[in-house]
């Protein structure tokens, strides 16, 4: 149902057992699928993308322009999967040219002030704590965390079931399975908690723990420290998980935590 008091583009594609609070604007070239709420003094601009079931609390921003001076008006996109809710005054900014699509998962929790800038990828069931601030291009895997007051870098990797630490400096990829903390951001140990909490065995996590003592405590360079595990470990969806996530980094990954 929709308010008198908003104003909707009636080029705009939105289900009909919907709620529309009051004072929410929606431009044209958005879809909005059954089931979601949206929240007073909203703003969904061109491109957004919005899939079942999904809450948009007041003041959030969704899908305006990017923030990137090399964007030149072309049509981009904001898709946000089913079951997410974006608290107040979330700023999610449509693609550019790179991508084309600014991506937010099933299932995902933004909570209040996050920015989610041009072309981020973010996995489902993925939490950003209050205030997290991510740049372009950014790709967080499933089920990560991010603390509140976090700031990432364009460009980074955040693997699946990460945990990263409130007020964290991300300037480096951060590997699957892992959690980060402490300045300059540095590996801390497994997020054995988030896994048992994902029903993980006890004989997985500590598989996933043997490989990155490896990794991070055996004085092995990366490239050495790979070879030994492809080499000395069985095949598994986890290992393979951190080999290609190490593989097709691009910044490099956080270093160590060293007393």
């Amino acid at each position: 149902m929709s308010n008198l008091l908003s104003d909707i583009s009636k080029q705009a594609k939105i289900a009909k057992n919907i709620q529309i609070d009051s004072f929410v604007t929606i431009q044209k070239n958005v879809v909005i699928e059954e089931g979601c709420w949206i929240g007073s003094n909203v703003t969904i601009m061109e491109g957004a993308r919005i899939a079942k079931n999904c809450k948009i609390f007041p003041g959030a921003v969704i899908s305006a322009i990017p923030q990137d001076l090399k964007f030149g008006g072309e049509d981009s996109l904001v898709e946000i999967g089913e079951n997410t809710v974006i608290r107040e005054c979330v700023t999610i900014n449509r693609g550019t040219n790179y991508s084309g699509t600014t991506k937010i998962g099933k299932n995902c929790l933004i909570m209040a002030y996050v920015h989610i800038a041009h072309d981020c990828n973010i996995g489902d069931n993925v939490i950003l704590v209050n205030s997290v601030q991510l740049g372009g291009h950014i790709t967080i895997g499933d089920s990560a965390i991010i603390g509140g007051l976090s700031a990432i870098h364009q460009f980074i990797n955040v693997g699946k079931y990460c945990m990263v630490s409130g007020g964290s400096l991300v300037r480096k990829d951060v590997p699957p399975f892992t959690k980060a903390a402490r300045e300059p951001l540095s590996f801390v140990g497994i997020n054995s908690i988030g896994l048992r909490r994902k029903g993980f065995e006890h004989k997985k996590i500590i598989e996933i723990q043997d490989i990155y003592r490896i990794l991070y405590q055996s004085k092995l360079n990366t490239s050495q420290a790979l070879n030994k595990l492809e080499l000395e470990f069985p095949v598994s969806d986890e290992r393979d998980e951190i080999i290609n996530f190490i593989n097709q980094s691009g910044r490099g990954l956080m270093k160590g935590y060293k007393q």
